[in-house]
């Protein structure tokens, strides 16, 4: 008896699909593409220009056997479907499948589906729809696009600066953006000003700030101002001039979108915005949890929106009454702020509202945990009541002068319950009872110098904000730019700032010399809506390519023929090269610094920058230093080599196993753990 043909569903990511297929049962079969399986090339353009900037795809080098294996399995099912992540890049990736595997995209062969659970999944088995053409031709718009500023400037910026830059249609703007913010720091000039302020003690104490002269806002610009003032106020006497109360209510925040959770999770957690993607991707795909089996626990985690679905809003009701009480009910509905392209889809919150973080604790890793538990609990807040709080405000007058003191209590804490801004301030500020025309006494009347200060670097997370603001590139792509400009050298990242280097400004001033559009965040912006267009309005993505490359094109020959080579100022590194006697410089390449010697050309002599991890050698006792492979890959060696050839690929730490001796190493997956070097040993800890 023949054996019945199963159902093939194709994912991207092999631990998204051992979540699904066990959702689907025996009929369905679930495999990865693990991510592309057709791009550009990577050793060329690969774009045809004079035919209508037709992309030339070819499959991804070293996924032979991938696609080999997918079109087995796809001829040998009943029926496939594909199941890549629900936007335009997981659409592209179905179109590519679709392409590799000889379906047809306008058949109904694509499911999406918002989060990873048994409903949502079956639902979308049921509902399979063609691949979206437009969600397609925007993500290759953007490709095309992209790949058109990065391979075309990027190698003039090898041959006018350095070897191993780059510039990007985004990641140039963004650049320029903390160059900008550097520039004013440094051009800022600070204001003496001066503060006022008097303690009173009614029962408890008090303070009160001077605001006002005669009605105005009062400036103080100097010592001599603040001590006549100062003066006239010790002579004066305090009256509370006027008292008044109110009801005030904060709401909750909405649910988070890809960018709030970068900054959220950088201002609570420290996280970096490529950590907290990757941990989120990895809530998202699925987790095993202890009685539940393998779980989506967050919807999709690439979304500008704060939607959510009626089945959420119901689901985060129920558990708000049955836990805390009808009171904390709120269910606000929250409405995106500009024109979304990808409203499809909802905000990030728990697949399962149930699910509190704690009770899941153990099933998740210390990180997994934290920002899970940041998800959860904004979106139980962002569907809770207001917090409420009486408010009293007094201005308390000596003379023309009018002091201002607010107090407040909180009334009912509502969603502050459950989640708190780092602006929510949840203690009360209680001023004593008051009345108009009463005297109070004043314990002390200072004054206090300040200056003005300069706007503060960016920080990850202030930097994902401006960048949304100016509505620069999309969420997916804000965690990627900052690693790219860190890994550049174009920026440093000094405890949470983000510092720009001369490199940096170097390739800046060049681009917004050369390349003025592609630094200008008003274009790039203008950029971003055209490209949404192709997806929204049905705007033909070549016809939006076109218009772009004609003036980049122009600009592209301008700049070769006038930018001359940028010398850099070679910094010794004390030492004399051992071939021919002179001096040794630090030289920048393609894997970063090293060192050469100054005879060049004729004597070509080079030598790593050694970087020790404070670790001996077990063989020799010498320095364990950071290495690099041919192809770049770093791995960790004896600084006697030749003649002691001890190596790890994993980072070794200053501690031996204490089974059989061997170092330890550093091996990062959810947790970083550390393990016995010694490969027939199978110490972990």
């Amino acid at each position: 008896m023949a054996t019945a043909k199963k159902t093939l569903v194709i994912v991207e990511s092999p631990s998204k699909a051992k979540t699904i297929g066990k959702f689907l049962g025996g009929r369905y079969k679930v495999i990865a593409s693990v991510g592309h399986v057709r791009d550009l090339p990577k050793s060329k353009l690969g774009i045809d220009i004079e035919n209508d900037f037709e992309p030339q795809y070819i499959s991804i080098r070293g996924k032979g056997d991938i696609i080999k294996e997918l079109k087995k399995e796809a001829k040998n099912a009943s029926k496939v479907f594909l199941a890549t992540d629900p936007d335009r890049e997981g659409e592209a990736i179905s179109w590519h499948l679709a392409f590799l595997l000889g379906m047809d995209p306008a058949s109904p062969c694509r499911i999406v589906f918002n989060e990873i659970t048994k409903k949502a999944i079956q639902e979308a088995i049921k509902n399979p729809r063609p691949i979206d053409l437009s969600l397609v031709d925007a993500q290759q718009a953007r490709r095309v696009l992209d790949r058109l500023v990065g391979y075309q400037i990027s190698p003039l910026l090898w041959r006018k600066v350095r070897r191993g830059l780059s510039a990007g249609r985004v990641q140039s703007a963004a650049l320029k953006i903390i160059c900008d913010r550097e520039n004013e720091i440094r051009d800022f000039k600070p204001q003496e000003y001066w503060t006022i302020t008097a303690e009173f003690r009614k029962g408890r104490k008090f303070t009160a700030k001077l605001t006002e002269f005669k009605g105005r806002k009062l400036v103080i610009e100097n010592r001599e101002q603040n001590d006549e003032i100062l003066a006239k106020l010790k002579n004066g006497h305090f009256e509370v001039r006027s008292l008044e109360e109110k009801d005030r209510t904060r709401k909750a925040a909405a649910p988070f979108t890809t960018s709030s959770l970068q900054q959220d999770a950088a201002n609570k957690l420290n996280f970096s915005t490529k950590k907290t993607m990757m941990i989120a991707q990895q809530l998202y795909e699925g987790v095993e949890v202890k009685g539940r089996g393998t779980i989506g626990l967050v919807s999709y985690i690439r979304t500008d929106s704060v939607r959510i679905s009626d089945e959420a809003r119901a689901a985060a009701r129920e558990y708000i009454v049955s836990t805390m009480g009808e009171q904390y009910y709120g269910g606000s509905v929250y409405k995106n702020r500009k024109k979304d392209v990808q409203d499809a889809h909802e905000a990030i919150r728990p697949s399962y509202v149930d699910l509190e973080p704690e009770a899941i604790k153990d099933s998740l890793s210390r990180d997994q945990f934290r920002l899970y538990s940041l998800i959860w609990n904004r979106f139980v807040a962002s569907q809770m009541a207001p917090a409420s709080f009486k408010q009293l405000s007094v201005v308390i007058a000596n003379g023309d002068y009018d002091f201002r003191a607010v107090g407040s209590k909180m009334i009912f804490d509502g969603f502050l319950r459950v989640y708190s801004s780092s602006k929510d301030d949840e203690t009360d500020r209680l001023l004593p009872d008051m009345q108009k025309g009463e005297t109070l006494e004043a314990t002390s009347i200072e004054g206090q110098q300040n200056f003005t200060q300069p706007p503060a670097r960016f920080t990850e997370a202030s930097l994902v904000k401006d960048l949304e603001e100016k509505d620069i590139g999309r969420p997916s792509t804000y965690a990627p730019i900052v690693a790219t400009l860190i890994d550049r050298k174009y920026i440093s990242k000094e405890k949470k700032s983000l510092i720009p280097t001369e490199l940096g400004f170097i390739v800046t001033d060049m681009m917004e010399q050369y390349f003025k559009e592609i630094v200008d965040a008003g274009f790039t912006a203008q950029m971003e809506e055209n490209l949404d267009d192709i997806e929204t309005k049905g705007v033909r993505w070549k016809s939006v390519i076109e218009d772009f490359y004609g003036t980049l094109s122009e600009e592209l020959k301008t700049a070769d023929e006038q930018i001359e080579k940028v010398e850099f100022k070679e910094e010794p590194t004390g030492e004399l090269c051992e071939k021919c006697g002179r001096p040794m410089v630090i030289k920048h390449g393609r894997f970063g610094a090293f060192a050469a010697c100054t005879g060049y050309p004729e004597c070509r002599n080079t030598k790593p920058i050694v970087q020790t991890v404070d670790v001996k050698c077990p063989k020799c006792g010498r320095d364990i230093v950071i290495r690099r492979s041919k192809k770049g890959r770093v791995f960790y060696g004896c600084s006697g080599y030749p003649d002691c050839d001890q190596v790890y690929w994993n980072k070794p730490v200053n501690k031996k196993c204490p089974k059989c001796g061997a170092l330890l190493v550093e091996k990062k997956g959810k947790d970083t753990m550390y393990a016995c070097s010694n490969s027939e040993c199978d110490y972990r800890e």
